[in-house]
């Protein structure tokens, strides 16, 4: 190790004093029990890049056991789920701190799961990680900080490059999961992969099976809600990491004709997906939901395409299909079930507003919009305005002011009706009094045919409301 503390080093020590001051007092405690300790990984890349958050990693010479007696003392809370492994978590103030003894990894060809054993120096810990802008720590417990580089991190750093330390082939199969790490270093920091890496991405990309449905979710979902998705999500499909992941989107590339004659789906969902991105504010910021459907709308169209006879193409219940496969695949991917129902909904819905051409809709017809978009409304719109990649102005221009048009009658009708509370006029124990019924199918058919007249009429009233169930349940008897 080098005394020189360096001008990287004096950046990352003073990144680290102004965003993490615990990070001396938790050096200190570690110092007086004769132990090193050193920030490690991620967060030294992120003090050099000006971007430090709140959960710090740190690598010690320290025993599990003997971390945790110090973080008990330390910290204001304390867990040791990943003791096996040798770290040891804790919490003080909104500083969550991960410490973990210096150790070297062995892992089986099949599983992602390393032995562990732990290591002699802080060299050999920063060698078994995945990319050389994480294998840069700032050792604390020296008279100085010291800043430890042993694999150039900060010349990578600088150039904005993915490289691993030792042969991305042995990195890549001690652990496939870093191939998606590379493509979400990419989007989030805007880093290129190194040709050599890139290859071995390629190479052994069919590794990421073994890979748990729910590490493959937490990595597509962080290069998803990144600032440049385009370029990992692109990445996952040029390796064909996708096609083990992800296979609905690589299937978006079609080719109608060798002149290209038709729009590339593909292409298309990912402006979707960026145009969205720039919708969000409406959302309250960041938003999953939306970025998922954005990204999946279109999925249905490889399995409904149709060649018309003297040219073009045809997806019909595309946006059926569609939400049928993104249900499948959310599904496996393990995202929650609100998520997956939501993406669902809005991939079903998503074609809605073209089917009612340049602006004629009737009121039952809004209504019908609001309803069964329901609490997702407000996505629908973000998503449906999204949905046009057209490049002739004069086309995206009308289509625009037909939406606007659109909103401002529904928060004309809102006013009016209430439409986010749509019920039918009566409920249902006053359908059973009327009918003189019991809890039962019938019931249920009775309140259906109740908001279809909500829905086609708007408010009517109880009385003519039971006019016309009287009338109906009448009609239905007689059949």
């Amino acid at each position: 190790m080098s005394n020189a503390l360096g001008a990287a080093g004096e950046l990352a020590i003073r990144s680290l004093i102004e965003r993490a001051p615990l990070a001396s007092s938790l050096a200190q405690s570690f110092k007086a029990k004769g132990f090193t300790l050193a920030l490690v990984g991620g967060p030294v890349r992120d003090a050099l890049l000006g971007r430090l958050g709140n959960d710090l990693d740190f690598t010690t010479n320290a025993l599990p056991q003997e971390t945790k007696k110090i973080l008990n003392e330390w910290a204001e809370n304390v867990w040791d789920t990943g003791i096996a492994f040798g770290t040891v978590a804790g919490k003080r103030g909104e500083t969550t701190v991960e410490v973990t003894t210096y150790r070297t990894e062995h892992y089986d060809v099949d599983s992602r799961k390393p032995s562990v054993e732990y290591g002699k120096d802080i060299n050999g810990d920063l060698s078994r990680r995945d990319f050389t802008v994480n294998s840069m720590a700032l050792e604390l417990t020296t008279d100085k900080p010291e800043f430890i580089d042993p694999f150039n991190g900060l010349k990578d750093l600088a150039e904005k490059t993915l490289r691993t330390p030792g042969l991305p082939n042995d990195s890549f199969n001690d652990d496939p999961l870093r191939m998606m790490r590379a493509a979400r270093f990419a989007s989030q920091l805007d880093f290129e992969i190194e040709p050599a890496v890139l290859a071995s991405i390629k190479e052994l990309a069919h590794r990421i099976s073994i890979i748990s449905a729910e590490r493959v979710r937490d990595e597509f979902t962080k290069i998803l809600m990144s600032n440049n998705p385009r370029k990992g999500i692109t990445l996952l499909v040029d390796t064909g990491l996708a096609d083990l992941v992800l296979p609905e989107i690589p299937k978006l590339r079609l080719e109608v004709d060798e002149h290209h004659h038709h729009k590339d789906v593909y292409e298309h969902s990912i402006t979707v997906l960026e145009q969205a991105i720039e919708h969000e504010d409406r959302l309250g910021g960041p938003n999953l939901v939306i970025r998922l459907a954005a990204l999946l709308h279109d999925i249905g169209k490889p399995k409904t395409r149709a060649f018309i006879e003297g040219g073009g193409v045809s997806f019909h219940h595309h946006e059926v299909v569609g939400a049928r496969l993104a249900k499948k695949r959310l599904s496996e991917l393990r995202f929650d079930g609100d998520t997956v129902e939501a993406v669902e909904l809005l991939t079903t819905l998503h074609l809605r507003f073209h089917g009612y051409g340049d602006g004629e809709w009737t009121d039952s017809a809004v209504r019908r919009y609001v309803r069964d978009a329901g609490d997702l409304l407000t996505h629908l719109h973000v998503l449906t305005r999204a949905d046009c990649t057209t490049r002739n102005k004069t086309k995206a221009a009308r289509l625009a002011s037909v939406y606007d048009s659109l909103e401002a009658r529904i928060e004309v009708l809102m006013e009016q009706e209430e439409l986010s509370k749509i019920r039918p006029d009566l409920d249902g124990e006053q359908v059973m009094q009327l009918l003189k019924l019991k809890p039962s199918r019938d019931v249920g058919a009775a309140m259906d045919f109740l908001m279809e007249l909500r829905l086609e009429q708007g408010q009517i009233g109880e009385e003519k409301a039971t006019e016309a169930l009287l009338n109906w349940w009448k009609d239905r008897s007689a059949k």
